[in-house]
């Protein structure tokens, strides 16, 4: 079956078809476009999607949606964007499914994927959710619009660096559950703290159905902010965390060799499963995920099946192996981004692992405003606690942090990357433990693909 006919997506986006077609996947960033696909020509500050329409048609494009006439079957619109929008908004409104959407300042893409892995164990191919991190403005309708008619759970990502946004997002996915995973001090630049961050995310609520479930970290110094804000949308609010009192617990928790089993009191029972992913953040994750699950009265044993089968994913918690000339070394791939908690939780992670050294590749953290330097330099202690052999720390902002790490180990402040990458692979032995991180914007994914062979 196609995902969308020309003539839905002309009476969606209230545009002209100049041709009749079907269409079996969406794209907007024409380096995407597969055979069959719809490609939006959107323009934006940099680039014009209409430049580049030739590509998506050669590259095996069904159709295009634009706003002025071009060869080839297309939908011709106002506004591009406002009709992508609205083919997001056609697509939740055909759908039946359960929807969740997920935020959070830490873990909200390893989460949706955690969810995403835990329904679809109970039904196959009928579990829908955004890829990478398409939780944006553009990110969040175009995964909304690649949603197939017959989906039963629809899972979608929601992000936001400004107030205001994740109240428009949410009222376009109109999620049965909403989910904040943690509020932590990322895009702090933009808020003048972490109450101002907490009622950004708490803009989640605003979009729920009615009868919908909030789901609200127990353990956050701001639970009780993020429950006033879910009180006025949500018919159910539940908790989830590891104190006394939470609604979705961890009874008990003990790391082995294949990850940690917990014990989990549920509000209608209980569950014991493996988490194959390390950390106590990610007991915190797969509590939120089985609250989920409970929520849109998904299966909970096949979803504990499948948080024991997760495994990282590229640039959040991938384990790489690096082959040397006399052995191999563990490589951590926490390259996609990094703030301060998320550092804080990855560095320790990296103090649990049997390694001959551990050492820390760490670029700067972005957007943080004034507390930048302090932040930066917090991260003393936990790679002291971690005992961390060596760190290489990429960018000017890691200034304050090489500072206060100087005479506990080794330190290498460097200006970038590639830089970076000739320093690790000149000190890299075997049995050497790596934990790679910082802000994409550093670029530490190259460094994370040279070590491990996949480019030069």
């Amino acid at each position: 079956m196609s995902l969308w006919t020309s003539a839905a997506v002309a009476a969606a986006t209230g545009g002209k078809a100049s041709a009749d077609f079907a269409i079996s996947g969406v794209a907007y960033d024409s380096r995407e476009v597969g055979p069959g696909d719809l490609f939006v020509a959107l323009k934006g500050e940099a680039t014009d999607g209409h430049r580049f329409v030739a590509q998506a048609f050669a590259q095996g494009a069904a159709g295009v949606i634009v706003s002025e006439p071009v060869d080839g079957p297309h939908i011709l619109v106002a506004d591009t964007t406002a009709a992508l929008n609205a083919l997001g908004a056609a697509s939740r409104a055909r759908t039946e499914a359960k929807i969740i959407g997920v935020t959070g300042s830490v873990g909200k893409t390893g989460t949706k994927e955690a969810l995403y892995a835990a329904l679809d164990r109970a039904v196959p191919g009928r579990v829908h959710r955004s890829v990478k991190s398409y939780n944006n403005h553009v990110g969040v309708p175009l995964s909304l619009a690649r949603m197939p008619a017959e989906t039963r759970f629809g899972v979608f990502e929601m992000g936001m660096n400004h107030a205001g946004e994740l109240d428009t997002l949410t009222k376009l996915v109109r999620p049965h559950v909403a989910l904040v995973t943690a509020i932590a001090p990322a895009h702090s630049a933009f808020f003048s703290g972490e109450e101002a961050i907490a009622d950004a995310k708490g803009e989640i609520f605003r979009g729920l159905e009615p009868g919908g479930t909030a789901i609200v970290p127990f353990d956050s110094p701001h639970r009780d902010r993020l429950i006033a804000a879910a009180e006025p949308y949500a018919a159910h609010i539940v908790t989830f965390g590891r104190a006394p009192g939470a609604d979705v617990r961890a009874t008990e928790a003990v790391r082995s060799a294949a990850g940690t089993l917990v014990n989990v009191k549920l509000p209608k029972g209980h569950l014991t499963c493996t988490i194959g992913l390390p950390g106590e953040h990610w007991v915190s994750n797969a509590l939120a995920v089985l609250a989920a699950v409970e929520a849109v009265r998904g299966d909970l044993a096949a979803a504990g099946l499948a948080l024991g089968e997760m495994s990282g994913l590229p640039g959040r918690g991938a384990r790489r192996t690096v082959v040397l000339e006399k052995g191999e070394a563990l490589l951590i791939d926490e390259s996609y981004n990094a703030n301060p908690a998320s550092m804080a939780a990855t560095i320790h992670e990296l103090g649990q692992e049997r390694a001959t050294r551990r050492i820390a590749l760490l670029g700067e953290m972005r957007e943080l405003g004034e507390g930048s330097a302090g932040y930066h330099a917090a991260l003393a202690q936990p790679l002291i606690e971690a005992r961390t052999q060596a760190v290489i720390l990429v960018g000017e902002g890691m200034a304050p942090l090489a500072e206060s790490l100087a005479g506990h180990m080794d330190v290498a402040h460097v200006a970038d990357a590639a830089t970076a990458k000739d320093r690790l692979a000149e000190m890299l032995r075997p049995g050497d433990a790596v934990l790679v991180k910082g802000s994409n914007a550093i670029g530490l994914a190259r460094v994370v693909q040279a070590l491990a062979g996949e480019i030069a």
